[in-house]
């Protein structure tokens, strides 16, 4: 049986200045509506269940590869409707979660080693010494923001040390990041197309420099892990170059909001940090909860490559499909209490970095990064105080961060 999705219009929603400061409300209600909405204006289907985009994800039916969306960038009519968008996307797709299957596995297999458990353990005192270099940098007994002293520069050094690319360039890195990362809002005006554009040929031509720097003294960073894969043609030129720029990005961006949204939780449950300070067993558990509640993207978008019945709903070949992140982490038919923050929360399936063939290659990293900051952090202070009003990123759909995040640190815990 094929039960209509519920017809809704979704992007004046997801622009709404409202919507985007607390989208919860908002989706909860349209979830109580039904699990697939569909949008007739983008024919685009939203997935605010747990159980049904879990599936989503895992099936064979359904991929990530945006050139399967009908009517999409990929189409013939969209090259001269919108030439600098179909320029933009068509070289953004040569990279792993823009491919499936076999090109998928291929560009992923580069990769996967640089984040497997023992990989991870050998990352830890690097990361560690740039937290306490970050740390020792905050101001006492002032108000600062704490965004901009440690969760925005934390990720982003991290990064540039595995990828070997000095500090002097992370200002650059920061803003051609801003401009990519607005790539996966999928609705996009022309001029951030444009500043995308421009960000993705500069941050290619640098790391194409880099690259040539880096094989007269080869070592083992994620650049010489690119370089030996072109050089045994496993990657092209243009998938090496891309997936260095995507894992950048991504990675960048991910940390930052589960860091800055990570404090603000706890902030916000001052009996939950007081938990997390007197048991740091719960740090992994944490962190997972820090992940579903407040999660870094609203968004991950899936196509269908084939006709799929999904909790009786059909949704057609070539149909875009975007789980709603802040919904499917919050499915009272999943959760108990999914509205509560609960440190000490055990059954925790979020779907923040997705799920099956496409689940984010760089968790481990991120997870590492938060656990390592918020056990130093408890370490260091005796107090953290939210000493203003958080601001909320407002200028992007689907990454959701925040700008400011005023805090007052002091004295040393016990």
């Amino acid at each position: 049986m094929d039960n209509k999705a519920v017809p809704s219009a979704w992007w004046p929603r997801l622009t709404d200045q409202a919507f985007l400061h607390n989208p919860y409300p908002e989706l909860k209600r349209l979830a109580d509506q039904g699990p697939i909405h569909h949008d007739p204006e983008s024919g685009i289907y939203f997935v605010l269940s747990h159980s049904a985009f879990s599936r989503i994800t895992k099936v064979s039916e359904m991929g990530r590869d945006p050139r399967c969306w009908a009517g999409g960038w990929a189409a013939p009519e969209y090259k001269q409707q919108d030439p600098v968008g179909y320029r933009l996307f068509s070289e953004f797709q040569p990279q792993m979660i823009n491919n499936d299957g076999e090109d998928h596995l291929r560009m992923r297999e580069v990769y996967k080693p640089a984040f497997r458990a023992q990989s991870m353990k050998a990352l830890e005192s690097m990361i560690q010494d740039e937290t306490n270099r970050l740390i020792a940098r905050f101001p006492r007994n002032t108000d600062f923001n704490f965004i901009d002293a440690f969760a925005g520069p934390l990720p982003l050094r991290v990064l540039c040390t595995l990828f070997d690319i000095p500090a002097s360039m992370d200002d650059t890195i920061s803003r051609w990041s801003d401009a990519l990362i607005r790539i996966g809002d999928v609705l996009m005006s022309p001029e951030q197309k444009q500043d995308a554009l421009d960000a993705l040929t500069e941050f290619k031509a640098y790391l194409s420099e880099r690259i040539a720097e880096r094989k007269q003294q080869p070592g083992d960073t994620l650049i010489d892990m690119a370089i030996r894969a072109y050089d045994d043609e496993t990657l092209d030129e243009q998938e090496t170059l891309t997936n260095l720029v995507s894992m950048l990005v991504a990675g960048h961006e991910t940390t930052v909001t589960l860091i800055g949204n990570g404090l603000l939780l706890l902030l916000q449950h001052p009996g939950e940090m007081q938990k997390l300070r007197r048991n740091r067993h719960l740090m992994r558990s944490a962190v997972e909860e820090f992940l579903r509640v407040e999660p870094g993207g609203n968004m991950i978008l899936r196509v269908a490559k084939e006709d799929l019945q999904v909790e009786g709903h059909l949704i057609p070949a070539g149909a875009p499909v975007i789980g709603m992140v802040g919904a499917i982490n919050r499915d009272p038919a999943r959760f108990e209490n999914p509205d509560e923050f609960d440190i000490s929360r055990t059954s925790n399936a979020h779907l923040t970095f997705g799920s099956g063939p496409h689940v984010c290659i760089g968790a481990p990293l991120s997870r590492l990064e938060a656990q390592i900051a918020f056990s130093t952090l408890l370490d260091c202070f005796a107090q953290i105080e939210s000493v203003g009003e958080p601001v909320w990123r407002l200028d992007r759909l689907n990454a959701r961060g925040l700008s400011d995040l005023p805090i007052r640190v002091q004295g040393a815990a016990a």
